[in-house]
């Protein structure tokens, strides 16, 4: 299996979050081969409608490899740049997940048994396989979760609180706007007041932040707005009823609508003898598991910083030291279980 191809075929699937099922189909097929190979079972598990998640189990699994089969829009090929494979997915996280599959390679050919690959859709945006596989377990002990941290143990990860902002106005011509109401003024008041809430920091995680990240809304220059809309997503290092409450207070004063879409905890996770650590500001599936896999660790190949870019990428020589490293953990949790 050669892991840097595997890694380019995967990307040139296009699995933008809610059509992922041509990657689930090309890893159905290959790993149906590979699990027949070396005695193990493969199944799909529904998670939402055309949408499923890929378990792989080689014995009974004590340790599960997962990651995600989705990315993020737009979509674009790969390409071979010598020292890095570039391409939607490269880091986020279709080279981990070839990476996974070869280190199950390495386990396997070694005479390694227990464990299992757990591939899931939309981790990118509504978390829908990782909610599926959390109310299916397969009697996991432990998790090694796959984001990239180059190649380095999260001790932790901040939270996301999403929120969908709606304000509705009156429609007028902007020659009298006293007849109308403005829903972008509303918007806009309302998103200033969120900008003022005071953030908490933690002494691991660091500061909690803030991002605005799209405004929707209006007609025209000359028409007072009766719609807009705004998408903000806050991350987390503490427990979130408080902002829920700002964020709400704020809604209530302008008259606008604040709709929580999307909450994960924020987390602290274990190191494990030997690995360099990290403390990563992205959110993961890892809350959504809610243990229901085993206890989980969280490291990957490739830069956060490559990931939802134009640019993205991972290093060839990253994508081979995380299959060794993969191997290492598995191979310890299976042996000992020792966890720091």
């Amino acid at each position: 299996m050669d892991l840097f191809a595997l890694t380019r075929a995967l990307i040139d699937l296009d699995s933008t979050t809610g059509q992922e099922k041509p990657v689930v189909d090309y890893l159905f097929a290959h790993l149906s081969e590979f699990a027949a190979l070396f005695n193990g079972r493969i199944e799909r598990i529904s998670a939402a409608p055309a949408r499923d998640n890929l378990f792989l189990a080689f014995g009974d699994p004590t340790v599960t490899l997962s990651t995600h089969m989705d990315t993020v829009p737009p979509y674009f090929s790969s390409s071979d740049g010598g020292e890095h494979i570039r391409g939607r997915g490269a880091c986020d996280a279709k080279g981990i997940l070839a990476a996974m599959i070869a280190s199950a390679e390495t386990l396997l050919v070694s005479g390694a048994r227990n464990f299992g690959l757990l591939f899931v859709v939309g981790e990118e945006r509504d978390s829908a396989g990782a909610k599926a596989a959390a109310v299916s377990p397969r009697g996991s002990r432990f998790l090694i979760n796959g984001e990239p941290t180059e190649n380095r143990l999260a001790l932790g990860s901040k939270g996301a609180l999403r929120f969908e902002i709606l304000a509705r106005g009156k429609l007028a011509h902007s020659a009298y706007p006293e007849l109308g109401h403005s829903a972008i003024h509303s918007l806009l008041d309302t998103l200033a007041e969120i900008r003022l809430i005071p953030l908490p920091s933690d002494a691991i995680l660091g500061q909690s932040t803030l991002n605005i990240g799209t405004i929707r809304g209006g007609r025209a220059p000359n028409v007072v707005a009766d719609e807009a809309s705004a998408e903000i997503m806050f991350r987390l290092v503490g427990e979130p009823e408080w902002l829920r409450a700002a964020v709400a207070r704020a809604a209530a004063a302008h008259k606008v609508e604040a709709r929580e879409v999307l909450f994960n905890s924020a987390i602290h996770l274990s190191s494990l003898e030997g690995l360099p650590t990290t403390v990563v500001a992205f959110t993961t599936d890892i809350p959504t598991f809610n243990g229901s896999w085993g206890r989980p660790f969280l490291i990957g190949p490739g830069s956060i910083h490559d990931a939802h870019t134009a640019e993205e990428r991972i290093s060839k020589k990253d994508l081979g030291d995380a299959v060794q490293i993969y191997a290492r953990m598995v191979r310890q949790l299976l042996a000992t279980g020792a966890v720091s």
